[in-house]
């Protein structure tokens, strides 16, 4: 089945197969040769469905490099499943089987950001831990797509151990989970803000979920990953995984972290920890790095405003 373009399905409509997985807000079923996934809420009375079809609208409003960019990054919401006027679920890609791995008994489970960031332990010693330079090569991934979604617009909230994939298999790559938990920037959210323990911002309450939110998480996501200990915050020292970094990205990283600490609005943004891990150049961290953002363009044909899609572009492009 297609829902590329973004129309609503009806619940009536789908055929479910096996349930693949099951979280607090919701079940996911596998649809047809599973390629497509159903995510079908526990309470639809607590889902805003214009705030989902916002989510929805946004895919669409894409150019088709950006759209590729997203789908790559992300399982975003590509309709809304309904029944009778009511928001029932959505439906998403199931993410890429290069971030999977097999069990020992057979059993196949998404690769989590959990497996990176914790010394390995004999129940998951089938995932191949990378190599120091690839550890940084993650975590730079993370970072540019945390980066990208900012500049698109975008609030990302529950940045976590679980709602991030990784694989080395492409070079480096990663892939956000519980897309429905973004929001764009000024609008609704589609449920309240969910959180993860231990991954939250210790000035901002739990329920609250801005783009200063997501600068403390990304510095949670990349100290926790270049020193493989789940519970390394800001403001503790870095005992970083040897080899990972050179001294221009460590002491870049380890000021970065530091500032991290500090109060909201200070924070540095994804796009400096960017250039931190990056293996280009010397930084300067008094400037972040020149970040995409979203370009609308509006044509008036007849009296009526156009809405053509979005590109990303650097400033200068």
């Amino acid at each position: 089945m297609s829902a590329e373009d973004g129309a609503d399905v009806a619940r009536a409509s789908l055929a479910l197969g096996d349930r693949v997985g099951s979280g607090g807000q919701g079940d996911v079923h596998a649809l047809g040769d599973g390629a497509v996934l159903f995510k079908e809420y526990k309470d639809p009375s607590k889902v805003n469905g214009s705030a989902l079809a916002d989510l929805v609208a946004f895919r669409q409003s894409l150019g088709h490099s950006d759209r590729g960019r997203l789908d790559s990054l992300a399982a975003w919401p590509l309709c809304r499943v309904v029944d009778r006027g009511r928001t029932l679920g959505f439906l998403m890609r199931r993410a890429p089987t290069d971030m999977t791995w097999r069990t020992a008994a057979g059993s196949t489970k998404l690769l989590e950001l959990q497996y990176l960031i914790r010394p390995p332990r004999v129940a998951w010693q089938e995932v191949a831990q990378p190599a120091p330079e690839q550890r940084r090569a993650v975590a730079l991934a993370c970072v540019e797509a945390i980066s990208w979604f900012h500049s698109a617009g975008l609030v990302i909230g529950d940045i976590s151990q679980a709602n991030i994939l990784w694989s080395l298999d492409r070079g480096s790559a990663v892939h956000f989970l519980d897309c429905d938990g973004f929001r764009r920037t000024g609008h609704a959210a589609v449920q309240a803000q969910a959180a993860t323990p231990d991954w939250n911002d210790p000035l901002v309450p739990s329920t609250e979920a801005t783009v200063d939110t997501d600068a403390y998480k990304t510095a949670l996501v990349a100290g926790r990953i270049l020193t493989q200990e789940p519970y390394v915050t800001p403001g503790k020292e870095l005992e970083l995984v040897a080899g990972c970094l050179n001294d221009r990205q460590e002491a870049a990283v380890r000021r970065l972290f530091s500032q991290a600490a500090g109060e909201p609005g200070g924070r540095p943004r994804p796009g400096e920890w960017q250039t931190a891990l990056s293996d280009r150049g010397t930084i300067a961290l008094s400037a972040a790095t020149p970040r995409p953002r979203p370009v609308i363009d509006h044509t008036v044909l007849d009296g009526a405003r156009v809405r053509t899609p979005i590109s990303l572009r650097a400033p200068g492009e």
